[in-house]
């Protein structure tokens, strides 16, 4: 039986990830290291010389969440059964009513799609070829609905949430793997059996997708996971390797093994959400990620009450008490 608090960690995981990601996001670490200093341990407002997070003030989550949350609309709306046109409908509101067509908070290959479809034009020809992190950004509450023995009904989900922007392999395996991992740490397995159930999860997956160039992320999440072994104890050479050699951009395969990774690492909320703002690249994105895995892992009551009270304050749109209901009483 899924506990809820672990449920109710994963979303808050996943929204602190987001927001403490976002005043840093697609910055190369020279440029953070020149604006903020050394180390960023809190809540910051974007600032005016970063084109995406200007949009946002301290404690808001960006489109990862929004995106995230307005597919828990969807689902709950038709009943947990996906249907297409309600998925793509939830998030063409959020995205009509957040600007997404004129301000820069879509990411590429959800723009392009989402365009498409709005359009009344078929989104296949961009989502096959997706190659970019939003598939994996907003999957991890979907982890949350299932038990590790919902193996196939997870993945199942998981493609049908995912192919209304992202059909690659890479795409729909990357998902799989986060939403896998999510699944895990609220069934509570320790950290290596939740690597192992998200490589699983990330197997299956890639069988869906249409066959794509990019490299697979389960032997790029294997460079990670040595590499959270190699410099255990030490975040800032981790944090580095982590940026130097697995990479931290937009690419599935790049920014989905780094969080996967970096929740392995750090075991913990505020360890993943300052590593992870303070990383360089799609800070946000993997911050979300990572800090969801953690937040399943822990539970919300291992998480600071401030910040849950920050997040919830500062995003009225979503109620996460209320998602933590209607997914605690989801039956597979």
């Amino acid at each position: 039986m899924r506990d809820k608090d672990k449920i109710l960690g994963a979303l808050y995981g996943q929204a602190i990830g987001d927001s403490m990601g976002m005043p840093t996001e697609l910055w190369p670490i020279q440029k953070i290291r020149r604006k903020f200093g050394q180390n960023i341990t809190t809540f910051l407002d974007g600032t005016d010389d970063n084109d995406i997070a200007i949009n946002y003030k301290a404690g808001e989550y960006t489109d990862d969440t929004n995106q995230a949350f307005a597919i828990l609309d969807a689902l709950i709306e038709t009943d947990w059964k996906p249907d297409t046109k309600t998925l793509v409908k939830h998030i063409l509101q959020w995205a009509d009513a957040a600007g997404a067509w004129t301000n820069n908070v879509l990411g590429p290959s959800s723009k392009a799609a989402l365009k498409l479809v709005k359009e009344g034009k078929d989104p296949s020809e961009v989502t096959k070829s997706a190659l970019t992190n939003g598939c994996g950004m907003r999957i991890a509450p979907i982890g949350t609905l299932y038990e590790p023995k919902d193996f196939d009904k997870l993945i199942e989900m998981v493609y049908e949430v995912t192919r209304i922007t992202h059909s690659s392999d890479v795409a729909i395996s990357g998902a799989a793997m986060i939403a896998g991992a999510v699944t895990a740490a609220v069934a509570d397995y320790d950290w290596n059996n939740i690597i192992e159930y998200a490589n699983e999860a990330n197997d299956a997956g890639f069988k869906l997708g249409t066959p794509t160039w990019a490299a697979h992320n389960k032997e790029r999440l294997e460079i990670g996971i040595d590499l959270a072994h190699r410099y255990r104890g030490n975040d800032k050479a981790f944090s580095q390797a982590i940026y130097n050699t697995l990479g931290t951009g937009t690419a599935i395969s790049e920014s989905i093994p780094a969080a996967v990774a970096i929740a392995y690492y750090a075991k913990d909320v505020k360890k993943s959400a300052f590593i992870c703002t303070n990383l360089g690249g799609d800070t946000d994105t993997i911050g979300a990620m990572a800090t969801a895995i953690c937040g399943a892992k822990v539970g919300a009551k291992n998480i600071p009450e401030d910040w849950k009270t920050l997040i919830d304050e500062k995003n009225p749109q979503h109620n996460i008490q209320e998602f933590t209901n209607k997914i605690a009483e989801f039956k597979a």
